[in-house]
């Protein structure tokens, strides 16, 4: 691993961990980083924080993210299977101190 990348991991449907490797010097988010990836995320909003479409659940590395904002907990607030867990990735910028963190899509299988 590069100092300018971080090992993000990513739950799969069937349980099993698929590890990527994200650059933190490019000003992406969590949210345009796994779409890059081709992960299915609709973003619709773009990244505003204005549709919660981009919702990933935090299975690891919670302490590791920025706090949440009034406008990402309003957003999160309406999704009627709401975890405490549960963040937009747009609202995730990647850094160097979430190396290590484990999310899954909000509502793939558990």
């Amino acid at each position: 691993m590069e100092d300018n990348n971080i090992n993000i991991h990513v739950q799969n449907p069937d349980g099993s961990l698929t590890t990527l490797e994200a650059p933190v010097d490019m000003g992406l988010s969590l949210m345009e980083y796994l779409k890059a990836c081709e992960y299915d995320i609709l973003a619709t909003c773009g990244g505003m924080a204005l549709c919660a479409t981009c919702c990933v659940d935090v299975l690891e590395g919670e302490e590791k993210l920025n706090e949440m904002t009034d406008d990402e907990y309003a957003m999160l607030d309406t999704l009627p299977d709401l975890l405490p867990n549960s963040r937009l990735a747009c609202q995730l910028q990647l850094n160097p101190a979430m190396d290590g963190l484990v999310v899954k899509l909000h509502g793939s299988s558990e």
